[in-house]
């Protein structure tokens, strides 16, 4: 049996073992994630993330990432949207919905919903062939063999795996649409780097 250090250990290594092999299946899956990127780098209004429990936890961090970096987004619980909250979605958004199994019947309720109120889906999904990602206009593969608990049970290889290609994403968006350290510095007035590299612009000094 393991010793508490141990699982800290084992924890950790599958964790980074699921995010190399989501790097790999990146490539295999390419155009699904050009097609992904190429929709949210077109969108005219907001990028909304959906999702329920831990996969919603990640959807609310995604949309803030999002929006620190110049990407207009929000986050909605899945739960939420049946009751009200598709009044927040306009025809001009993209709706990335997240689901590890592709099956959570929360977060496949809306999707005919949101469809009708005229915004584009996209399935974050580790199930391909799921019925979410047959659903939606768009889907990422983000498949982990297993979860990292004794019982591959507790989502943790696999929401980390959603995160990190979000940020990832985002990233990408945010370079792509030319963000700068002065955008960061205004979206970010009250944290200390912001406030230092206002400071720095304020003064001439380094160029943000």
């Amino acid at each position: 049996m393991e010793n508490n250090m141990q699982t800290i250990h084992r924890v950790v290594q599958d964790e980074i073992a699921a995010l190399n092999q989501v790097f790999k299946e990146i490539e295999n899956n390419s155009d699904s994630y050009e097609k992904v990127f190429n929709l949210l780098f077109n969108c005219k209004n907001y990028v909304i993330f959906m999702g329920v429990g831990k996969t919603g936890h990640i959807g609310s961090k995604l949309a803030a990432t999002f929006a620190s970096l110049g990407i207009p987004s929000f986050f909605i619980d899945a739960t939420e949207s049946m009751h009200g909250d598709l009044g927040m979605i306009k025809n001009d958004d993209i709706v990335i919905l997240i689901s590890n199994s592709g099956e959570t019947k929360e977060t496949l309720a809306p999707v005919q919903y949101i469809k009708k109120l005229g915004a584009k889906t996209i399935a974050m999904t580790g199930n391909k062939n799921s019925t979410l990602a047959q659903e939606c206009d768009a889907n990422i593969l983000v498949h982990v063999e297993k979860e990292a608990d004794q019982y591959n049970l507790a989502p943790t290889n696999s929401s980390t795996a959603a995160l990190v290609v979000g940020d990832a994403l985002a990233c990408a968006l945010s370079e792509a649409k030319g963000f700068t350290k002065r955008n960061f510095a205004s979206f970010h007035p009250g944290g200390a780097l912001g406030r230092q590299l206002l400071a720095k612009d304020n003064v001439g000094g380094q160029n943000v």
